[in-house]
């Protein structure tokens, strides 16, 4: 027994020592996955036609938060305490967020607004800012996507960390189709990082044990 205890605490210590301290992202499951501009379902779009009636441009953008935290060793549970594990801790909370455009563009043959396709390639230009409460831009990204497909989605990383709790922000995003028309928004984000410091707190869940 004794034998077999030691065997298993050396391969729960070398599993810890292989795991290295780096940033984690937080799944779905532990907060809001991204917020969406038109709010709604998968398929919910903010809709423009050209001039003509003759094209239309369809779009739709997600802003991913991107919650990272580095993971520390804790004890064990009670009646296990030498067998450290690995936890997310509260104090390396940040933001990484990123930025994800989607599109469509239909085109009418003969009779305007009516009998549509998607057909051939497009160049599609995504753009996105995100501002503090004062305006200032704390993070932007800009792509020109030649060779599209009619319908189309693209993920951009922000490349920039947002510190927790820093205010209310706004995010300012286009979607532009040339010839065609561009299309906006905008949404706001509260930077706090509250509810993921609860859920990572080392007390969290052992009320009534």
């Amino acid at each position: 027994m004794k034998r077999t205890r030691m065997a298993a605490l050396a391969l729960a210590t070398s599993a810890a020592a292989l795991a290295p301290a780096l940033v984690h992202q937080a799944t779905a499951a532990e907060g809001t996955a991204y917020l969406q501009d038109p709010a709604g379902g998968e398929k919910s779009m903010k809709s423009k036609w050209t001039k003509d009636d003759m094209h239309k441009v369809e779009a739709q953008f997600r802003f991913h938060t991107g919650v990272q935290y580095e993971m520390v060793a804790r004890p064990g549970h009670a009646a296990a305490p030498d067998f450290e594990r690995q936890a997310p801790d509260p104090d390396t909370l940040a933001w990484e967020p990123s930025y994800e455009f989607a599109w469509s563009v239909s085109d009418s043959k003969l009779v305007k607004k009516v009998v549509t396709t998607k057909d051939d390639t497009h160049p599609i230009e995504v753009h996105a800012v995100l501002r503090t409460a004062k305006g200032a831009k704390a993070g932007e990204v800009r792509r020109k996507l030649d060779g599209k497909p009619a319908t189309g989605r693209e993920k951009v990383a922000g490349g920039k960390r947002i510190a927790c709790d820093t205010g209310e922000y706004t995010v300012e995003w286009s979607v532009t189709r040339s010839g065609y028309g561009t299309l906006t928004g905008s949404l706001r984000w509260d930077s706090s990082c509250e509810q993921h410091r609860q859920a990572f707190s080392p007390d969290h869940g052992k009320q009534g044990q």
